[in-house]
């Protein structure tokens, strides 16, 4: 079956691509260390090589449950949930497909923070705080989520063209999202408080003056109770824009490097990557759309289902990871340039020493986040949106010192 296929490809080249990147850091974190003092050296690429082992479990996993929802779940659901309601059936129906798929990661969720991250010193948070946010964005997926799905069905009952104005139906609500964000983060996850450093406020708004950036305030996310990871971010858009601090990035970075990382930020704003994200998530979506709005009746017919709404929503859902995942070499493409931009406006904005200053940052977060500095060509092709940190070091004009390349070339055909 042609929808099976297409599936297996992407599994087959999931897989592909973390047994490689396996391989080679396994060959890698056994020569000579860079960025990181040796034992960090190794147990970065021990932490990484355990995600990548992990993400093939998952991929295989996730292959079962969709044969299984392709052969005989999408027709369970369409047989024991009835509702003379035509409106919500299809809520119950495409809701008990998201709440199912949930159960199954949940296992996955637990052993990446409770076993895996505990072990590497990252997970800072307690099994109880785990169950509440969980509790919590289980309740948000039914309330926003059944608003989600009322709103495609009436589209796909009432147009011909449902496929186009579902697209701008969704696209909107991405926008809201991306607008609502820090707020719903703030309300029911991290607490926020504005930076009380009124110096660091000062030259944070004048860094945000001389791109033009308008925001909201400074704050400061109690991050580090459920993370040791170093971040920051700037959320929302239009007025709703705030910068916001992991309380671990201040505690770790000094004044300069903070700015250096915040100019970093600002010079996505400057460049327009946000609605230039925006606008190429817009168009995977639309491509999207417009696949599986203009299949045919024998497709359905094929899978022995009805081309119920329920039923194209489930199959999309189904179906995106396929395609984010091979649009992703594009989006990384354009990501990984933008990022080379971002840093020379860091540079640029941070004045004498700012290059030096964000290089200083950026081995910082390695280090902190023990991200292992070598990875597979091919690994860099599917799932990179930043350059590799060696390279951006070397595009500050920092030395990175000597790589064995040339034994780093066969780390391709180690085994797991």
């Amino acid at each position: 079956m042609t929808i099976v296929g297409i599936y297996t490809l992407f599994v087959l080249v999931s897989i592909y691509t973390s047994v490689m990147q396996i391989g080679y850091v396994n060959k890698a974190k056994k020569g000579k260390a860079v960025l990181l003092l040796d034992n960090d050296f190794i147990k970065a690429g021990n932490y990484s090589v355990a995600k990548e082992r992990m993400s093939i479990a998952s991929i295989f996993i996730e292959y079962i449950v969709f044969i299984l929802w392709i052969d005989f779940g999408i027709k369970f659901l369409e047989q024991n949930i009835s509702y003379e309601n035509e409106a919500l059936l299809n809520i119950a129906i495409v809701m008990s497909f998201l709440v199912i798929n949930s159960l199954i990661s949940l296992p996955f969720s637990y052993y990446e923070k409770f076993v895996l991250d505990q072990k590497f010193g990252f997970n800072k948070s307690t099994l109880g705080q785990w169950i509440k946010d969980i509790f919590i964005s289980f309740v948000m997926t039914l309330l926003f989520g059944s608003l989600v799905v009322w709103g495609v069905y009436e589209i796909i009952s009432s147009f011909e063209l449902w496929w186009m104005w579902s697209f701008v139906f969704i696209f909107a609500v991405v926008i809201l999202i991306n607008m609502l964000y820090p707020t719903f983060r703030a309300l029911f996850f991290d607490k926020l408080t504005p930076l009380q450093n009124e110096e660091l406020d000062v030259q944070i708004k004048d860094l945000m003056d001389r791109t033009g950036f308008v925001s909201s305030g400074v704050f400061i996310s109690d991050a580090s109770k459920r993370d040791a990871r170093l971040n920051a971010y700037f959320g929302g858009i239009g007025k709703s824009k705030r910068v916001v601090l992991f309380d671990t990035l201040i505690e770790k970075l000094t004044t300069r490097e903070l700015l250096a990382v915040l100019g970093h930020e600002l010079g996505h704003f400057a460049h327009g990557d946000i609605y230039k994200n925006i606008a190429l998530m817009g168009a995977i979506l639309l491509g999207m759309f417009a696949i599986f709005g203009n299949l045919p009746l024998s497709f359905y017919t094929e899978l022995e289902i009805s081309q119920a709404p329920y039923a194209v929503m489930i199959l999309l859902m189904l179906f995106m990871p396929v395609l984010g995942f091979f649009m992703m070499p594009i989006m990384g493409i354009v990501s990984r340039h933008n990022e080379y931009e971002a840093d020379k406006t860091a540079s640029e904005l941070s004045g004498p020493g700012g290059s030096i200053e964000l290089a200083n940052a950026l081995k910082k977060l390695v280090n902190e986040n023990k991200s292992f500095p070598l990875s597979h060509p091919l690994y860099i092709f599917f799932h990179y949106t930043h350059p590799p940190v060696l390279e951006r070091l070397k595009e500050l004009g920092v030395d990175v010192g000597e790589i064995d390349k040339k034994a780093l070339g066969e780390a391709c055909q180690a085994e797991i």
